[in-house]
Order: C-alpha cells, then sequence, then structure tokens
C-alpha cells in the first residue's frame, strides 16, 4: 500500500491499519525470543546429555582421548556452568582422579628425564676420559717394557706430579665409594706395566689453573 493511499484511509481503519502492523511486529519479535529460549535448552540439554557421557568415561577409564585431552575437555565442560547434581558430582570425581593422573605422569616425566641426563652425562664422561683411558691401556698392552716406559713417560706430562694421588672405588653402595688403598700416578702406571692389564675406568679427574691431573679417580670394570 502506497503512503498516498494510506492517507485516503478514513482515521478509524488507519489506526486498525497501524495496530496490526505493530501487532505483527511484536509477534515476530516473540516468536525470535521463543525459538532463541528452546535453541538454548536443547543445546544446554545436549551439553549435559553428553558431558555425563563424557565424564562418566573419565571416571570409569574407557575414554578414548589422551589425559591431555581430558583435562581440556574437563575445563570445557566446567565452562558450561551446568546445575545438574550429577554432573557436579562427577566433576569432582573426574577432576581428582585426572588430577592424580597428571602427577603420576609428571613424576614418571621426571623420573625419565633425570635417566636420560644421567646417561647422556656417563657417556659425556666417557667420551672425555676416552683418550686417558686409550693411554693407560696403551702401557698395559705395550709389547715390550721399553715401550711401556716411553708410553709412561709420556702419560706423566698429563699430571701435575708423578705422585699425584690415584684412588681406586671399589665398591660403590648408596652414593658412597669404597676405595683401594691410595697410589700415585707413577705407582699406578709401572703396575699397568708389569700387570700387562687395565681393568679400569676412569671415574674423574680434578686439574689444576694449567690444566694437569692433580687427582685421578678410577673405578674397577
Amino acid at each position: 500500500m502506497t503512503k498516498q493511499n494510506v492517507r485516503q484511509l478514513p482515521g478509524l481503519a488507519l489506526v486498525f491499519f497501524m495496530a496490526f502492523l505493530i501487532m505483527g511486529g511484536l509477534s515476530s519479535c516473540t516468536s525470535a525470543k521463543k525459538l532463541a529460549r528452546e535453541k538454548a535448552a536443547a543445546q544446554y540439554a545436549a551439553n549435559v546429555e553428553q558431558s555425563k557421557k563424557d565424564l562418566t568415561a573419565m571416571l570409569n577409564g574407557t575414554s578414548t582421548m589422551t589425559l591431555d585431552e581430558q583435562l581440556k575437555r574437563l575445563e570445557e565442560i566446567k565452562s558450561y556452568n551446568i546445575d545438574d547434581p550429577q554432573v557436579k558430582d562427577l566433576i569432582a570425581k573426574v577432576s581428582d582422579k585426572l588430577q592424580s593422573e597428571k602427577n603420576q605422569a609428571d613424576r614418571m616425566a621426571e623420573e625419565q628425564r633425570l635417566q636420560q641426563q644421567e646417561a647422556a652425562k656417563k657417556q659425556s664422561e666417557e667420551v672425555k676420559f676416552a683418550a686417558l683411558n686409550d693411554t693407560f691401556q696403551k702401557i698395559a698392552e705395550a709389547p715390550s717394557y721399553d715401550i711401556a716406559n716411553q708410553e709412561i713417560a709420556q702419560a706423566l706430562t698429563l699430571f701435575s706430579t708423578s705422585e699425584t694421588p690415584v684412588l681406586i672405588i671399589i665398591s660403590q653402595n648408596q652414593g658412597f665409594n669404597d676405595y683401594d688403598r691410595p697410589t700415585t700416578i707413577a705407582r699406578f702406571l709401572n703396575y699397568l706395566k708389569d700387570m700387562k692389564a687395565y681393568h679400569y675406568q676412569v671415574s674423574s679427574v680434578k686439574r689444576d689453573a694449567t690444566g694437569k691431573i692433580i687427582e685421578l679417580e678410577l673405578i674397577n670394570k
């Protein structure tokens, strides 16, 4: 209807026409709000139902999700603010269960990290002391005393003096070492020459400011 036609309507008819338009608008607005409420209610019901299923699976240990995924899903369910006694109870129980599992996983990860760190340290020490072990091995396997003495003279240049103490670990228990009688590097190298065998492994060394060894610690293989 054009503006001209509206102006031509009798006064009462115009009032009815305007009322019709207003009621139609109100009706449309009410329907939209009702639809929105119904949609929200349906979504809430779906969230409640799915949350119960997921939480029950987590609690029973039948969930196919990883621990991290379960923790993320738990936080998502909490964000729904579901006012359902069963869901609230499940949330509390699952929270305790997952936190316990996370603590255990963290402990295992830390233990694994320490083991890897210790293995890497041991490997690094083996590489670091490889040359020194090879030197001692050459003295023990020298084909003659003359060659052994040459190797000993060369080896002694690595130490501050020929009297540098040598400590030999014969056993280890709970972090404590039990040592054989102390000796000196000169006596130890001559011992290798006479025994023609090297059954030790360098465990640690101490050096002075010039890099010379001032204490040697060995361990029985």
